[in-house]
């Protein structure tokens, strides 16, 4: 087994991929309302799952990947995701002393689902696809791990840096919006492919 050449090409590959991708506008818009350090966890967690089932496709020789059905229901959920984004969320005073022992975890699992949602078939997801069925499946699930990681790393701090200065109102639409234009492309792709055309 080539370790070294399949953990560079995952990285490289993945991280390239991500550059501009709209899970990496995800990571920013979320990093906007969350701590990075939750933003950076929950994305590690959800790009693991993510390109764990992604190299185990790779080693599925044989079968198809019904990536269409995986992108139209991906890009429903987008749009689910924007409305909700839309409405916001309003706490009261009970709901934040009930809810401050258990912020982090939820925000956490927030970010974690929001991004492997987000994944389940984007270019990324079949970049690593491609790479495990070149090379052996677990220097590219690190390696993809990694680079997508390290994307998103520079999402983060300018979500970061840029939601400190913005209304938190001019936020969420900016989100709903990313959330409804990716969605609306997505649910499109997919049902496209789906009918043929």
């Amino acid at each position: 087994m080539d370790f070294l050449p399949a953990l560079a090409a995952g990285t490289v590959v993945v991280f390239l991929a991500e550059m501009g991708d709209k899970t990496q506008l995800v990571a920013l818009s979320l990093a906007s309302r969350y701590r990075w350090w939750t933003v950076l966890a929950g994305i590690t967690a959800a790009t693991v799952a993510v390109h764990g089932l992604s190299v185990l496709l790779a080693e599925a020789a044989g079968l198809a990947v019904p990536t269409e059905w995986v992108t139209l229901i991906a890009g429903l959920a987008f749009i689910g995701f924007g409305l909700w984004t839309l409405r916001g969320d309003e706490m009261t005073e009970a709901d934040e002393r009930r809810a401050a022992s258990r912020r982090v975890r939820s925000a956490f699992l927030t970010v974690a689902t929001v991004f492997f949602v987000a994944e389940l078939g984007d270019k990324t997801m079949l970049a690593t696809v491609t790479v495990g069925t070149q090379y052996h499946w677990l220097p590219v699930w690190i390696g993809s791990t990694v680079g997508m990681v390290a994307a998103d790393a520079i999402a983060i701090a300018l979500g970061a840096v840029l939601g400190k200065k913005l209304p938190e109102r001019a936020v969420q639409i900016a989100a709903a919006v990313l959330f409804f234009l990716a969605g609306g492309a997505m649910t499109l792709q997919g049902a496209l492919t789906l009918s043929g055309l």
